[in-house]
């Protein structure tokens, strides 16, 4: 048996669930989207992915045309349609159907659908050894340009770059921004640890402002642990003590080799590992009851 997929209204078996050839967000990858998880039939940090997706489509001035509370609620009517306890849900709006040309004013009504299912990024023996990850030469969008704070549909920027970590025989990559400095991973923040201080790259340099990024940074806090939100490059995490990466998918996933060079002693280190247990029971006690 499918999935049952909410779209524009009505919960449809994944068969019917269709959009237009016309609709922009496939013709111009002009839409947004949340990825959000559910632990233990709860919908976690769901006001913050909810305030995001309005806040990048706010940017774009694209209108859903579903208020907040109305959002929060086909979030969970959906995964109740699909018996979801424990599963990722992929929330989308698009700029909708429209003509063959750029102009969005030809769109005169969005397209939201949202899919509750399941999700595995990375095989689970990289979350137990972690994982090795290479610098690709792609960088990351300029703020200038497409600014990687909004969650825009427009994602070739990180395929190219996932794809250069393919060819190299890994399963992420490192980007850098266009002065050099590392930005975050293709579809995850990063983190480093030195001398006992927790860095991150700041949003500001043209990055996604992670849900699950933030969350770490409470998580370390709270343990009296310093963070610093800082510009460093390729050679500090050369250097680092540890290094992991962030996201809803990801959760927080450990990085024991960049671009040949050998993290701390080659193992997940003892700040990833408590901070990945934090998380976890996290997760399990928060979030929104999908009942």
């Amino acid at each position: 048996m499918g999935l049952v997929i909410y779209l524009d209204g009505s919960l449809v078996p994944e068969e019917e669930a269709v959009v237009s050839v016309f609709d922009h967000g496939l013709l111009y990858g002009d839409g947004v989207f949340e990825g959000i998880r559910a632990y233990a039939g709860r919908v976690f940090k769901l006001a913050e992915h909810i305030d995001r997706f309005y806040q990048s489509a706010h940017s774009i001035l694209l209108a859903p045309g579903l208020s907040r509370e109305e959002m929060i609620r086909v979030v969970v009517d959906t995964c109740r349609a699909n018996g979801i306890r424990d599963g990722y849900i992929r929330l989308v709006a698009t700029r909708g159907r429209g003509d063959l040309g750029l102009d969005p004013g030809k769109c005169p009504k969005a397209t939201v659908f949202c899919i509750a299912a399941t999700i595995q990024l990375y095989p689970a023996e990289l979350y137990d050894k972690g994982m090795a990850i290479v610098t690709v030469p792609t960088r990351r969008n300029v703020p200038e340009a497409v600014n990687p704070r909004i969650k825009s549909l427009n994602y070739l920027n990180n395929v190219l770059a996932k794809i250069e970590a393919g060819l190299a025989g890994v399963a992420e990559a490192v980007m850098l921004n266009a002065d050099g400095y590392v930005a975050e991973a293709t579809g995850d923040n990063i983190f480093i640890v030195k001398k006992g201080v927790l860095y991150t790259p700041p949003a500001s340099i043209g990055i996604l402002d992670g849900i699950t990024r933030d969350t770490v940074m409470e998580l370390a806090a709270r343990k009296g642990l310093a963070v610093s939100e800082s510009l460093f490059t390729r050679h500090d995490i050369f250097i680092a003590d540890e290094c992991f990466l962030t996201g809803t998918a990801a959760e927080l996933i450990p990085v024991v080799k960049v671009d040949g060079r050998t993290i701390g002693d080659g193992r997940p280190g003892p700040v990833t590992r408590d901070l990945m247990a934090r998380y976890r029971d996290l997760t399990r006690a928060e979030g929104y009851p999908i009942g």
